[in-house]
């Protein structure tokens, strides 16, 4: 397989080592797409991978700050793992290539207009794009209660006050000063992706394959009594109501970043490794 990676923090690390892990040798080229301030950093990430296995990730790797360059080695997956703004850069030039492609930020599929143009590059080339289940589960069992008819869908983010530095919830409420559950967004989904890009993927997630972003209800909450990153899913409708809670773990180095996630994108990268060609 030839892959391209966008990206090269916490998700891009822990995929790639997984990868060696599992499938040692099935990546005969890697291409990581980075900022042109972040080069380094990229080249860092490879070594660091191929540091850690008896040989090297991939036959050949590239780091490239230019998404036709890394095209124009004729990758089979381009995955996206760097933020609203890599997608909206590069997600459509891969569809467009004929090049199926994994989003990780999947709260930039809030913007109708981004998702248009995505389904339209596909549906012109004949690639397929796909989101990652990231950190919650029960998509399935969602999807198909949605065809019976959904009647709530309400989704909690529950995270410890210093998870939500760094983001808006530090204009909603004093993180220092929370001694108790609180809530501070109560909303629907395509408010939360676009105020919390870096943590409410998995409520776009959600949105996306049930009830649609202004029919999902979301509710974020800054927890000092949990230590981890905990989503509880609670849906009722025609054919079904079932509540789904994962407390995931998060990344040491990043606690916006579920674990899950980055597991999740292997995951998938896996299953593409594995299909018959």
């Amino acid at each position: 397989m030839k892959l391209v990676i966008i990206g090269y923090g916490t998700i891009a690390r822990i995929a790639l080592d997984t990868l060696a892990r599992e499938a040692p040798g099935a990546i005969e080229t890697l291409v990581v797409v980075s900022r042109e301030n972040g080069t380094e950093r990229a080249r860092e990430l490879v070594a660091a991978v191929d540091a850690g296995t008896e040989g090297s990730i991939a036959g050949q790797t590239h780091v490239v700050t230019d998404m036709n360059a890394a095209l124009a080695l004729q990758p089979d997956l381009v995955v996206e793992a760097a933020g609203h703004a890599a997608l909206q850069d590069h997600g459509v030039a891969a569809l467009q290539a004929g090049v199926d492609l994994i989003i990780t930020s999947v709260g930039a599929l809030s913007d109708d207009g981004l998702r248009q143009q995505l389904d339209e590059a596909a549906a012109a080339s004949g690639a397929c794009h796909d989101i990652i289940p990231g950190a919650v589960g029960g998509l399935d069992i969602l999807a198909a209660v949605k065809l019976s008819g959904l009647a709530q869908v309400l989704y909690k983010s529950r995270k410890p006050p210093n998870a939500w530095r760094g983001t808006a919830a530090e204009k909603m409420t004093d993180l220092d000063a929370i001694a108790k559950e609180t809530v501070f967004f109560s909303g629907h989904a395509g408010d939360a992706a676009r105020f919390f890009p870096q943590n409410a993927n998995v409520a776009a997630t959600i949105a996306l394959k049930g009830a649609g972003f202004a029919a999902t209800q979301v509710e974020l909450i800054a927890d000092p009594g949990v230590n981890k990153n905990v989503h509880e899913l609670k849906v009722s409708g025609n054919s079904a109501d079932f509540t789904i809670r994962i407390e995931g773990r998060p990344a040491p180095d990043n606690p916006k970043t579920s674990l899950t996630t980055a597991y999740s994108v292997a995951q998938i990268i896996l299953e593409h490794i594995r299909r018959p060609r």
